[in-house]
């Protein structure tokens, strides 16, 4: 996986159900639009709120639409039910399982090792690390993802931690140049670039598709400052549809490009009628770039 990733909402529905139209109506509408591969069941995509077998549902629907590679998010707190999800996504076509680190309980360097290592060994597709503290509490230490790495189906990690220092360390621990080390931040892709990431796995490309893979090629093309540039300019949509108004807000501002995000579902609450106008305002400055 290399690229833009889209860590793919969730559509809903008003009452709750996941809206298979809109989200096969979304795949295109990313997919349009140049990113490089789809992630659905991630953190963006609410997965968590999600039951097993809606989840695969989601895979189900992506894979079918999807006319580029899908990493699909297969993790859980516990090994049984990463296990069975891992599974149900290889049948349906995914082409790599993104596992979150377990979360909830406390677990030791160790502990987080021994569990992907049996993850990769039982997953009939390759594995991708997901290291995401800021919703689950847990770091994947640099040097423990670096081991790792050595797995012949551990793939690559994806780096929410939004720690550029961690990062570098991840990449130079990592015992393969193939393995792919994407970024989860996208405040950060421009620096992670620059140290060598493969791309980056971003809630802001469902919003800003174009911008982020012109982030990207930019870079790519050796126009590192452009590259730069370009990240600064997208800081405050990206903190606004993030860390500031969460999932509600970053499907308000999809809702403003036209896109077919569809409802959050509980927990979740609409944003404000002040949070909206401001998203909207973003977005109005996204298009007149």
């Amino acid at each position: 996986m290399h690229g833009i990733g889209v860590p793919l909402v969730t559509p809903f529905t008003e009452t709750g159900d996941v809206d298979d139209d809109a989200l096969r109506e979304l795949v295109h509408w990313v997919e349009d639009r140049g990113v490089d591969f789809l992630v659905p069941c991630g953190s963006t995509s609410e997965a968590e709120l999600m039951t097993v077998d809606e989840r695969a549902h989601v895979v189900d629907v992506v894979v079918e639409e999807a006319s580029v590679p899908v990493l699909a998010g297969t993790g859980h707190p516990g090994l049984r039910e990463t296990l069975q999800q891992t599974e149900r996504a290889a049948e349906s076509g995914a082409d790599a399982a993104l596992v979150v680190t377990p979360f909830y309980f406390p677990h030791d360097d160790a502990t987080l090792e021994a569990y992907y290592e049996t993850v990769a060994d039982e997953s009939p597709i390759p594995v991708y690390l997901y290291s995401v503290p800021p919703f689950t509490h847990v770091t994947l230490d640099p040097a423990v993802a670096g081991r790792l790495s050595a797995h012949e189906n551990v793939h690559g990690m994806k780096d929410s931690s939004g720690n550029v220092e961690a990062f570098v360390r991840t990449r130079t621990l990592a015992s393969d140049e193939a393995f792919d080390l994407l970024v989860g931040t996208a405040g950060v892709l421009a620096p992670t670039l620059d140290a060598g990431g493969s791309g980056g796995v971003l809630a802001l490309a469902n919003v800003a598709p174009e911008a982020s893979k012109e982030m990207y090629r930019r870079h790519r093309d050796g126009d590192e400052q452009g590259a730069r540039d370009q990240n600064a300019a997208l800081l405050e949509l990206n903190r606004a549809v993030t860390s500031r108004f969460g999932i509600p807000g970053l499907k308000a501002a999809m809702r403003a490009r036209g896109a077919p995000a569809g409802y959050a579902r509980r927990p979740h609450q609409p944003v404000s009628e002040e949070a909206r106008d401001e998203l909207e305002s973003l977005v109005a400055e996204l298009e007149e770039r």
